[in-house]
């Protein structure tokens, strides 16, 4: 079996207390941007399907983790497998309605533009990732 390191890249263990200050602000701030569409959620479809989303991936990790007691599961670059198959839903409706260029700002529309944002740039690191760990899930590279 591999030896990994703790850290934040695809093939290290995750751990918050080892990520770097402005890492876990960004974690933090997203999660905290990604939950505010709660307050949106009764009147915006769109809204429960980004908390929704974010949440089966939550499901996801703790899930893999209980279940299979793998480091495989703890590894950063599971971490970004959930967000790229759990996210794209959301992600969709967000590109697809285009709710933060609605003709006037809204508390909604400020949000929508915030969390698609977030999801868009979180997913430069997190399809790579994802990459980098299936391929050595499945090939050992």
């Amino acid at each position: 079996m591999t030896d990994y390191q703790k850290g934040h890249y695809a093939l290290q263990i995750f751990e918050m207390a080892e990520s770097p200050r402005n890492l876990k602000i960004w974690i933090f701030t997203s999660i905290a941007w990604i939950l505010f569409g709660l307050f949106f959620a009764w009147h915006h479809p769109i809204a429960r399907w980004v908390v929704g989303c974010w949440a089966a991936g939550v499901v996801s990790l703790v899930a893999a983790n209980s279940i299979f007691k793998s480091v495989l599961f703890r590894l950063s670059g599971f971490l970004a497998l959930t967000h790229v198959v759990c996210w794209p839903p959301a992600l969709y409706m967000l590109l697809t309605e285009r709710p933060f260029l609605a003709s006037d700002v809204t508390p909604y529309s400020i949000w929508s533009g915030g969390v698609t944002a977030i999801m868009l740039f979180s997913y430069i690191f997190d399809i790579p990732y994802s990459f980098m760990y299936l391929r050595h899930v499945f090939f050992r590279k």
